[in-house]
């Protein structure tokens, strides 16, 4: 029996539908001895007004959103002042030094380059998230929303100046191929409507553009931040970490009514390059 207590369903994209970018920041933090978390630490203490967040909104170009990330990014000051601030509400036992990693004294982290490993990770599709959007939209009743914090197609032309290509410009629109795209009723994207998560207006934004009230949502994200404020708006949450894809769905196919996982789970997710 199909759960009518809920009218929608909003997937976050990246971390959900298709790989985590973060995958590539760990990776990149394992290559240059970076201490694990550090630089999402950093981008998120930047607020509203650092170069991810405006660029997410799509209030900053392409080029001067390089310069300005790779600037932030680099700031070991704040960084560690940022990375303290969590390993201390993780509880972290300052006194004992070995509890706690070593932070970098100097710091030089090309934003560009980061960015374009987590666009070409960015690509890769969770099937089991594939393969249940395909039933939910098939049992016809409840909307299917996607929910994303995403980047505004950009002009990848170089000046003569310019002789470093990037390794992404092939994408034509953030992260999300315009077939994902069409998985969803709506594609509520941060870069066209100036908002992003977070951000209470966001999620009050998509409600309303789909005729949907909070309490009729369930809504999926990799990132607790996300979550956090759509609890605080009524809508039911559930965490995708990373790898946990199968056990989230299960959790939805409960709270809908329906199976979401039967007969997919012998496949290997993350497999498939969109």
């Amino acid at each position: 029996m199909s759960s009518r207590k809920f009218k929608a369903v909003f997937f976050d994209i990246g971390g959900v539908v298709v790989q985590s970018p973060l995958l590539a920041i760990r990776e990149y933090e394992n290559e240059h001895n970076i201490p694990n978390n550090y630089i999402n630490c950093l981008i998120t203490g930047w607020g509203s007004q650092g170069a991810w967040q405006k660029f997410e909104r799509g209030e900053i170009p392409l080029f001067a959103f390089y310069e300005q990330f790779s600037q932030e990014l680099s700031d070991v000051d704040k960084g560690n002042k940022c990375h303290g601030i969590i390993l201390h509400k993780r509880r972290c036992d300052f006194i004992r030094v070995t509890a706690c990693p070593e932070l970098p004294q100097r710091l030089h982290i090309d934003g560009r380059e980061l960015f374009g490993r987590m666009m070409r990770t960015g690509q890769k599709l969770d099937k089991y998230v594939y393969e249940a959007i395909l039933r939910i939209r098939a049992a016809n009743y409840w909307r299917v929303i996607a929910l994303t914090n995403n980047y505004s197609k950009v002009d990848a032309t170089f000046s003569t100046s310019d002789s470093k290509p990037d390794t992404w410009n092939d994408i034509p629109v953030g992260i999300v191929p315009p077939h994902v795209r069409q998985l969803f009723d709506d594609f509520v994207d941060s870069s066209e409507v100036g908002m992003r998560k977070p951000e209470h207006r966001f999620y009050i934004f998509a409600c309303e553009r789909n005729h949907v009230q909070p309490h009729e949502v369930i809504f999926l994200d990799d990132l607790g931040l996300n979550l956090k404020t759509a609890q605080e708006l009524g809508m039911e949450t559930i965490h995708v970490p990373i790898g946990g894809a199968v056990t989230a769905l299960r959790t939805l196919g409960d709270k809908l009514g329906i199976n979401l996982t039967e007969g997919s789970e012998t496949e290997a997710g993350m497999l498939s390059k969109l």
